[in-house]
């Protein structure tokens, strides 16, 4: 009897921590450096060990949404909480902490502008407070950034200006330099945001980059994923050849599909995995 009583309570147990979910949190932070704007919203998934080992520390992933959409959408459309809690059941995925920008509201870029300093607010107010607020492990190694569309760009073009604050950069249909859209004809803000684009266009840097740069750059695991009836496909490419003409390791993937939700979703999955495949062992 004794060993059916073990042997249910083991069940019972592997149960629960085989249905323990991580959760999502909808919160601002202080900001300063934003004009106008005295706190900035951001969404945070907490992996399911977190609430239960106090001392624990996590990577962390920062997940950058894309134009004209929001921090809310890698959990409503990317269904985020799902599929990392369904990866880290199954060990495909280590116990990270992912965390949503909003770069949307008031003004959309990732970049700094003269009446919008987006980057320096990213990095000098945004990151630390991230890393100070929740259990991350604030480290090269440990650190992680990706993104889709605009968010993509943005995500490169982090990885190629701050080369040593990332160990993965994961580039979803990323939008890298500007191209004449439909949709934003009528967007009286769109010059100045397509300009910014250009100003920071990552191809043009890995290009024209020193040898001290491209050493830095190597440093980084690259991986461009892009659908093959994407808008963004050429500049994908164009990307992935300055690396290779640079000499810069990459990873580049080129699978069915446009410029969605229909190929963002399995590509944040492969995104989670990959990144937790680079992490060092503990």
């Amino acid at each position: 009897m004794r060993k059916y009583i073990l042997f249910y309570l083991l069940f019972c147990l592997c149960c629960l921590k085989l249905f323990a979910g991580g959760k999502v949190l909808y919160r601002t932070v202080p900001c300063t450096l934003l004009q106008g704007i005295t706190e900035r919203e951001y969404t945070v998934y907490l992996p399911p060990g977190y609430d239960m080992d106090t001392l624990r520390t996590y990577p962390v992933l920062y997940l950058l949404h894309g134009g004209n959409c929001s921090n809310t959408d890698w959990e409503r459309y990317g269904r985020l909480s799902h599929l990392a809690d369904s990866l880290i059941a199954c060990g495909q995925m280590q116990e990270m902490i992912v965390v949503c920008p909003e770069a949307n509201k008031d003004n959309m870029i990732w970049f700094n502008a003269a009446h919008w300093r987006y980057e320096d607010f990213f990095f000098q107010e945004f990151m630390p407070y991230i890393e100070q607020t929740y259990r991350v492990k604030a480290e090269k190694a440990y650190r992680s950034v990706a993104g889709y569309s605009m968010g993509g760009g943005a995500s490169v073009v982090y990885g190629v200006l701050h080369p040593d604050l990332f160990n993965v950069v994961y580039g979803m249909s990323s939008y890298l330099r500007s191209q004449p859209l439909e949709f934003l004809k009528d967007d009286p803000s769109a010059p100045w945001r397509q300009k910014l684009v250009d100003d920071y266009n990552p191809i043009r840097t890995i290009t024209e980059g020193s040898e001290k740069n491209v050493s830095a750059w190597k440093a980084v695991r690259w991986f461009i994923d892009c659908g093959d009836k994407d808008f963004t496909y050429d500049a994908n490419i164009d990307l992935v050849s300055a690396f290779r003409k640079r000499g810069i390791p990459y990873e580049f993937r080129v699978k069915g599909g446009g410029h969605d939700w229909s190929y963002w979703r399995p590509a944040l999955c492969d995104a989670l995995v990959y990144v937790s495949h680079q992490l060092p062992d503990d």
